[in-house]
């Protein structure tokens, strides 16, 4: 008898834009959907600054088509930046505190996360630089020295 131990194929999940904002509200416990849609805006344009090559193009094709637009439309950085600089980046920008926006950036990168699912996820921390798998709610680990 042969047995197949493999993980059954998992299809990633799909969502319509409103259901994306709905998650990003309940994950962020915003009071509102234009609140967790500012956060979307912010978070994913700067992703989409740092994020290139096929996984970027990926990430597009599994996000709604409106994030999708906001993803793409940014031209990727030439200065890569860490998870912290991503994040004080992002708060320079909007004028907000740091904690604001690691709060911002937490409640969509879960959605993201859902979205890309596990294994595009994994690619996608493998291309950028240190600090992003737990702005994504993963376990940032490193190669023993």
């Amino acid at each position: 008898m042969i047995s197949d131990l493999r993980a059954p194929l998992q299809r990633p999940l799909v969502m319509t834009y409103r259901q994306m904002l709905e998650k990003v509200r309940y994950e962020g416990a915003y009071p509102t959907q234009e609140r967790a849609e500012e956060a979307v805006r912010l978070v994913l344009a700067g992703l989409g600054r740092q994020l290139t090559g096929d996984e970027r193009v990926e990430l597009a094709g599994r996000l709604p088509f409106e994030a999708a637009a906001v993803l793409t439309a940014q031209i990727p950085d030439t200065q890569p930046l860490t998870g912290w600089s991503f994040v004080k980046d992002l708060a320079d920008r909007a004028g907000a505190t740091p904690a604001t926006i690691r709060w911002d950036t937490g409640a969509v990168l879960a959605a993201v996360a859902a979205l890309a699912g596990p294994d595009l996820l994994t690619r996608i921390l493998r291309r950028l630089p240190n600090g992003y798998a737990l702005l994504f709610g993963r376990a940032e680990l490193t190669q023993a020295a």
